[in-house]
């Protein structure tokens, strides 16, 4: 039986692989489907679960990678993702990785897909099986809730200069799941923008992510008082990151949903 990636390429299930993941949230996702002992290597932004990839090598960032150290490791299979890694970087591991599985989850129910396509490569199968149940069951109380009246809202991932996100994102499909829209700023997927009136103006408050950026409390009390709209410190993980720790941001959803701006 053959797994289709993100690309339309064909993998096969692969009980002895050796993985090296460049993607954080999927590599959570490997530890959390009883993969660790095939993962042989792992990004420096890889840190959940500590007390589990702590004994995995670092080779790099998600964007900047120690291709020599890759190569020692000797990985059958590469795991990458299409927002998180840089192209040349993972053209050049593929010279000699022999299977690369691309992912590209933009909307929470795409968490299925990647958990059904880890599980299979990875011949997990029954564990994946096992967390899509519980993420559908999820998924489903989130949607039942009733919605409170749509708001817009701006989600900023960085300073300095300041960065959103588009509406073509997995974090703004998540949002949308409460009923929160997100301005569009451009064509960019995470365009740069200036504070001005007409944008305070078209927005009904401001989201700061604990990352990429570490925006904190002290931020969204400075920035509220400049702009005078609600500004709300948001868990970055709980709202971009996909794989295993998706279920626990439904529920985080949820919670916001209720709490409001």
């Amino acid at each position: 039986m053959s797994f289709i990636d993100a690309l339309g390429r064909e993998h096969q299930a692969a009980p002895d692989a050796r993985i090296v993941s460049l993607v954080p949230s999927i590599t959570e996702l490997l530890c959390h489907l009883g993969l660790a002992p095939q993962l042989v290597g792992r990004t420096g932004f890889c840190i959940h679960p500590a007390e589990v990839v702590a004994s995995i090598a670092k080779v790099g960032g998600t964007k900047d990678v120690n291709i020599g150290k890759i190569r020692a490791l000797a990985p059958t299979h590469l795991v990458v993702n299409i927002d998180e890694n840089e192209k040349p970087t993972v053209d050049a591991l593929a010279e000699f990785i022999p299977n690369v599985v691309v992912t590209h989850p933009v909307a929470p129910e795409d968490n299925l897909a990647l958990a059904r396509l880890m599980g299979g490569v990875f011949c997990a199968d029954a564990k994946a099986e096992a967390w899509c149940a519980e993420f559908e069951a999820e998924l489903s109380l989130l949607r039942a809730m009733p919605k409170p009246l749509p708001q817009t809202v701006l989600y900023c991932i960085w300073q300095d200069p300041w960065m959103s996100i588009s509406g073509d994102t997995y974090i703004a499909r998540m949002l949308a799941e409460i009923g929160w829209q997100v301005p569009e700023l451009g064509s960019a997927r995470y365009p740069q923008f200036e504070w001005s009136d007409e944008l305070v103006a078209g927005i009904d408050g401001v989201l700061l992510s604990t990352e990429p950026y570490r925006f904190t409390e002290a931020h969204a009390e400075a920035l509220e008082k400049q702009i005078g709209k609600p500004v709300r410190l948001v868990d970055g993980e709980m709202m971009s990151w996909y794989g295993s720790r998706a279920l626990a941001g439904l529920r985080y959803l949820r919670a916001l949903s209720s709490e409001g701006l």
